[in-house]
């Protein structure tokens, strides 16, 4: 799938890049990693993550910004 194929709001990954990276489609020509918008162009391969990788990620990313607070 290409990152123009993908809807905006999409979790995705992209291909060669650490797992630990997740990011938020943010418009047609942007994708949000931790609230940093980078460009993407429209004919980047991405795999886009299903709902069970989105909780796992955000259930990670939660428990990360928990021990923070500690």
């Amino acid at each position: 799938m290409t990152f123009q194929q993908l809807a905006i709001g999409s979790y995705f990954r992209l291909p060669g890049v650490s797992y630990a990276r997740v990011y938020r489609k943010a418009s047609h020509s942007c994708g949000s990693l931790n609230a940093f918008l980078q460009t993407i162009r429209p004919n980047t391969k991405v795999i886009p993550l299903n709902a069970a990788a989105i909780a796992k990620y955000l259930a990670a990313k939660q428990e990360s910004q928990n021990h923070l607070k500690m």
